[in-house]
């Protein structure tokens, strides 16, 4: 079986091999910067096609590397499926133990990697050839790269079967009755991926958040290990509003800590400002300069149901993902000023609209673009939305109206990337953040997001069904979001909106 499977995937490795020969060819050829249009074989802009051809065979390089690794754990798999059955019954569960060891230790010397690389080399290899056929077709394919595919097999450890084949169908089958929606597994980076597959995960794992979590909890603690160079690591393990907290207003106090007079990076005044609160009562003096306290502003988005307690569905954490019901509802209660509350529509899981104390024109649209971009929308960026800076996508000076649909919240890098190349950012929406264009021409989309109805319980599902066979109307009808997509949250004569914390014109 698998060596079939290894032929395929080695036939389909020749095929990608020979597109990117030719690319590889195209961008080395002797006649490329001649200035001859004939020997640059007729192009109108030969360097632009030469630069082009560059970047398609670096797209072409990344199916090949996809499809060596399907080959390697297909051969790894083979060769310990094939040793297991070359040797004999096993006498005790040690003499299994010693066959698994030296069939670990012969991959490790074969790929010269460590054995304990080589052994979870063999657990991937194994769970991808056994009973992840859907990952393992895509990385054959070349649509997705090995960190993809380690992270669905990680994310579908410690599920039932059918609750792990029903996450790799989600986001790996087109045809699925619940398919993820947005852009393909393949093209999100693999941290951003990752993100999904734990929310997806959180909401329909056999057991419920709240029991995982309060296991979880028992296992809070700090650790402390040496480092090189005179430094040290000093790391948590905490409940996640409270290290949601603990970051947030660190990075607000670092933020607030800049200036042009201030040499020390976001990174290091973070570290400085958590270790003046740590080593003092928070209101002692760094040695550059005291440090400000400001309250951070957390999104925790909420169902509806589950903040009432009728049902346990995850709420969502700002820059964290889901967490249980019960800490969602601590918060709200609790009147945690460092935290706003949103709540979803219990018919399809969309945002209704942001808690606040005080109605100001600003505030709320900025909440909003949080909720709706929850980061740095640039492709591969993971900077999370406290960071981030709003931005107008046609600027305030072109005409540009202050509307949800033309706004965003880059970081501060891409921003500047924004306004200093040719990387344009396209049209947004109340829901949807922007995609972008680069330099080149290619175009990279927005990360969807991948709102779910929430699980009702039996009493009012029961009447919805009744509802919904006496009156023929489906009670999850989708409902457009409440945020205002025109100009009117401001006067005609406004003036140009600032950036949050940076008292510059929000372009």
């Amino acid at each position: 079986m698998e060596s079939s499977a290894a032929v395929e995937t080695m036939e389909a490795i020749d095929a990608s091999v020979s597109a990117l020969a030719v690319l590889v060819r195209s961008t080395t050829g002797d006649g490329a910067l001649s200035g001859d249009p004939a020997a640059d074989g007729g192009g109108v802009d030969p360097l632009r096609d030469q630069a082009d051809a560059h970047l398609d065979g670096l797209a072409e390089l990344a199916k090949v590397e996809a499809q060596l690794a399907a080959l390697k754990v297909q051969l790894v798999a083979g060769y310990a499926n094939a040793e297991k059955a070359l040797a004999s019954p096993a006498e005790s569960p040690q003499d299994r133990t010693v066959r698994e060891m030296a069939v670990t230790s012969e991959i490790a010397c074969v790929l010269t990697i460590s054995e304990r690389a080589a052994s979870a080399l063999l657990c991937d290899a194994l769970e991808l050839t056994g009973v992840r056929p859907l990952t393992l077709s895509a990385l054959q394919a070349g649509a997705l790269s090995w960190q993809h595919a380690r992270i669905m097999v990680d994310e579908t450890a410690n599920l039932d079967p059918a609750g792990a084949a029903a996450l790799e169908a989600h986001f790996l089958d087109p045809d699925a009755a619940e398919a993820a929606r947005g852009i393909p597994a393949g093209e999100l980076v693999p941290c951003r991926f990752r993100a999904k597959v734990r929310t997806w995960r959180e909401r329909h794992h056999p057991v419920s958040i709240e029991t995982r979590h309060a296991r979880s909890a028992a296992d809070r603690r700090v650790e402390y290990v040496p480092d090189r160079d005179g430094m040290a690591w000093f790391s948590a393990y905490l409940p996640a509003d409270q290290a949601a907290g603990i970051w947030d207003r660190t990075t607000a106090a670092a933020r607030a800590m800049q200036g042009p007079d201030e040499a020390r990076t976001l990174t290091q005044l973070r570290a400085d400002a958590a270790s003046t609160w740590l080593l003092t009562a928070g209101l002692e003096a760094t040695s550059a300069g005291g440090v400000p306290s400001p309250v951070a502003q957390v999104l925790v988005t909420v169902p509806a149901l589950s903040l009432l307690g009728v049902t346990e569905d995850p709420a969502m954490l700002d820059g964290y993902g889901p967490i249980p019901p019960s800490m969602a509802r601590a918060l709200v209660a609790g009147g945690a000023q460092s935290f706003h509350r949103v709540l979803t529509d219990p018919r399809d899981g969309a945002p209704l609209e942001i808690g606040r104390t005080s109605y100001r024109l600003t505030k709320p649209m900025r909440q909003w673009l949080r909720l709706r971009d929850a980061k740095c929308t640039f492709p591969a960026c993971n900077n999370h939305s406290l960071d981030n800076e709003a931005d107008h996508l046609l600027a305030w000076a072109r005409g540009g109206p202050t509307g949800i649909s033309n706004l965003a919240q880059p970081c501060p890098k891409h921003h500047r990337l924004k306004h200093n190349t040719a990387w344009t950012p396209t049209a947004a929406s109340a829901n949807d953040p922007p995609s972008w264009t680069s330099p080149t021409g290619r175009h990279y989309p927005s990360e969807q997001p991948d709102w779910e109805p929430p699980h009702w319980p039996l009493q009012i599902q029961a009447i919805l069904d009744d509802r919904t066979m006496t009156t023929g109307l489906h009670p999850g009808m989708p409902k457009q979001a409440g945020v205002p997509e025109t100009t009117d949250l401001h006067e005609s004569s406004a003036p140009p909106e600032t950036a949050p914390g940076t008292g510059r014109e929000a372009a």
